[in-house]
C-alpha cells in the first residue's frame, strides 16, 4: 500500500492556491494549507474533506516567521504524514507604476509577502523533507520576474529573486534530495490579474487546470529532470516536458536558469556567467 504523503500550499484561500490543493487533495495527497484568510481557508479545508480528501489549515501571515514555523509544525502533526512537497504560492502585487512613483510601505510590502514569505515557509519546511529524504519544492513566479518590465518593481524584484531561489535549491539541495521548480502560471483568471491595468481589457486567461497539472506531475516524480528551472504553463505541459526528455535526454545544465547573456562567445564576462556544472 503507497503511504500517504503531504504537501504544504500557500495562498491556498482561493485562486491558483485553491485550484492545486484541491487536485492534490483529489490525487491522495494530505494537504496542509495556509493563507491569511481564515474563513476561505476553512471551506476550502472543508469542502476537501467533505470530498474525501484530507486537509489541514491554519490562518498564518507569511511575512512572519514564529507563525509560519509553528504553523507547518502544527500541520505535518495534524496530518500525520511526511511533506513531500512545498507549494510557494502566496502573493501579491504593487501598484503598476515606474520605481521612482512607487510606495514605499507597499513596496516593501510586496516584498516581504512574496519573497520574504516564501523564505519563510522554505525555511520551516525543507529541513522536514530532508529528514525524509528529499522532497519538492514548487515556486510559483511569473513571466513578469522573468524579463524586464516598465511597472510594478516590487513584483518583477521578488518573482526573479524566486527563480533564483530555484537555482539556489538545485544546488544546494539535488545531492541531498531535493528538487525545485519556478512555475510560471500565465495569466490566470483570479482576483489579483483582474485588478491589474495590464489585463483590465482581457479576454482570454489561462486554465488554471493547465498549473495544476503541471504541478501534480511535479509531485510525481515525472518532472525531476526540470529541476532548478523556470517552466512556464503557456508553453510547456508535462507531456511536452516528458517529450523533450525523451527526445533529448536531461535538459542542458543552464537551460531555463536565470543568468545575465552574454553579448558572444567573445564576452570576456562569459565564463562567470556560466551555471555551475552538475554535481
Amino acid at each position: 500500500m503507497t503511504r500517504t504523503t503531504a504537501a504544504i500550499i500557500t495562498g491556498a484561500s482561493r485562486g491558483i492556491g485553491e485550484a492545486i490543493a484541491r487536485t492534490l487533495a483529489a490525487s491522495g495527497v494530505a494537504v496542509g494549507l495556509i493563507a491569511r484568510g481564515s474563513e476561505g481557508l476553512a471551506r476550502v479545508a472543508g469542502e476537501i474533506v467533505e470530498a474525501g480528501g484530507r486537509a489541514a489549515h491554519r490562518p498564518v501571515d507569511v511575512t512572519d516567521d514564529a507563525a509560519v514555523q509553528a504553523a507547518v509544525a502544527e500541520l505535518t502533526a495534524e496530518l500525520n504524514a511526511p511533506i513531500s512537497l512545498l507549494v510557494n504560492n502566496a502573493g501579491r502585487i504593487d501598484t503598476e507604476v515606474p520605481l521612482w512613483q512607487a510606495d514605499a510601505h507597499e513596496w516593501r510590502e510586496v516584498i516581504e509577502t512574496n519573497l520574504i514569505g516564501s523564505f519563510h515557509v522554505s525555511r520551516a519546511t525543507i529541513p522536514l523533507m530532508l529528514e525524509q529524504g528529499g522532497g519538492r519544492v514548487v515556486e510559483l513566479v511569473s513571466g513578469a520576474g522573468a524579463r524586464d518590465w516598465a511597472k510594478a518593481s516590487a513584483y518583477t524584484s521578488s518573482k526573479a529573486a524566486m527563480i533564483r531561489n530555484v537555482g539556489h535549491l538545485h544546488e544546494a539541495g539535488f545531492a541531498l534530495g531535493l528538487r525545485s521548480f519556478a512555475v510560471s502560471p500565465g495569466t490566470v483568471k483570479t482576483a489579483m490579474s483582474t485588478s491589474m491595468q495590464l489585463h483590465a481589457n482581457r479576454t482570454e486567461f489561462t486554465p488554471v487546470e493547465r498549473t495544476t497539472e503541471l504541478v501534480l506531475a511535479i509531485h510525481r516524480g515525472e518532472l525531476d529532470s526540470w529541476s532548478g528551472k523556470y517552466l512556464r504553463v503557456t508553453h510547456d505541459s508535462p507531456e511536452s516536458l516528458a517529450a523533450y526528455a525523451a527526445l533529448h535526454g536531461a535538459p542542458p545544465e543552464a537551460a531555463r536558469r536565470l543568468g545575465i547573456a552574454p553579448w558572444g562567445d567573445d564576452d570576456p564576462q562569459l565564463a562567470e556567467m556560466l551555471v555551475p556544472k552538475p554535481r
